[in-house]
């Protein structure tokens, strides 16, 4: 996988979103005390726009290096911020999260009963070959925007459902242990298409020269990130039971 030869190498660019991620989460979580509705727009409004800019920089460019690792270190951010907001006040936090409460109630119930829709693959694969496929069509329409409003989305609900976790007896291991190994190879697959279904559009924008649709490192990345969706639910088949064996203890009492 090549990054391209004519882009340039920038560490502080590709750290930048990773950066300002934080900072989106607690105005996000400021704005939604007063106004809950405005909250839960924000966080997606404003992580998108910590990220987007250097993700559509590098992908335009073809640094496919830099965009996915840019994108991956943001998401991390994102997360470890809404964690720790959702730890010390899951209540305020859970204002500014798009189904975050809801998402909340659901997991909790799974790590409970070890049963639910995470354990039930005739539930869980349809919706995550919706998402995906949802997450693929307005990536290709948007330029990666929209799929990474998407994305943020996604990883605030997981996140804070993770946070109010680790505000339970076992605030280590709930962090720890709160991601499942199936949904960070999620997150990884998204990302990896996400670098290559915004680069058509964001490349006909620059005025660049036109390319086959897909180059052969596109083409790379789009293969590791359909083999990741794979491995996603074959993890989340054989494991799912037994992860919310590990995660009852953490359960607030």
């Amino acid at each position: 996988m090549t990054s391209g030869a004519s882009a340039p190498r920038r560490p502080l660019l590709v750290l930048l979103p990773a950066m300002l991620a934080p900072a989106a989460a607690l105005a996000a979580v400021a704005l939604a005390g007063p106004w809950p509705s405005l909250g839960r727009a924000a966080l997606p409004a404003l992580a998108t726009a910590a990220v987007y800019p250097v993700f559509a920089f590098f992908v335009a460019r073809g640094a496919r290096r830099s965009a996915v690792l840019s994108a991956l270190l943001w998401a991390a951010s994102l997360s470890a911020a809404i964690i720790a907001l959702a730890a010390r006040d899951p209540e305020g936090t859970g204002r500014a999260v798009l189904m975050g409460p809801s998402y909340r109630d659901e997991m909790f119930q799974y790590v409970a009963s070890g049963a639910g829709r995470e354990t039930d693959p005739g539930r869980f694969v349809p919706q995550h070959l919706l998402h995906a496929g949802l997450f693929s069509v307005v990536t290709l329409l948007s330029g990666g925007l929209l799929g990474l409003a998407m994305g943020s989305a996604l990883v605030g609900y997981m996140s804070f459902y993770v946070g109010a976790l680790a505000g339970g007896p076992h605030p280590a291991t709930a962090a720890l242990l709160g991601w499942p190994p199936w949904a960070i190879v999620r997150v990884v697959a998204f990302v990896l298409l996400g670098a290559v279904l915004a680069r058509p559009l964001l490349v006909r924008l620059r005025g660049a020269p036109a390319a086959p649709l897909f180059e052969p490192d596109d083409r790379r990345l789009l293969l590791a990130a359909l083999v990741l969706l794979v491995v996603d639910i074959v993890l989340k088949t054989a494991f799912a039971a037994t992860w919310s064996a590990l995660l009852r203890p953490c359960l607030p009492t």
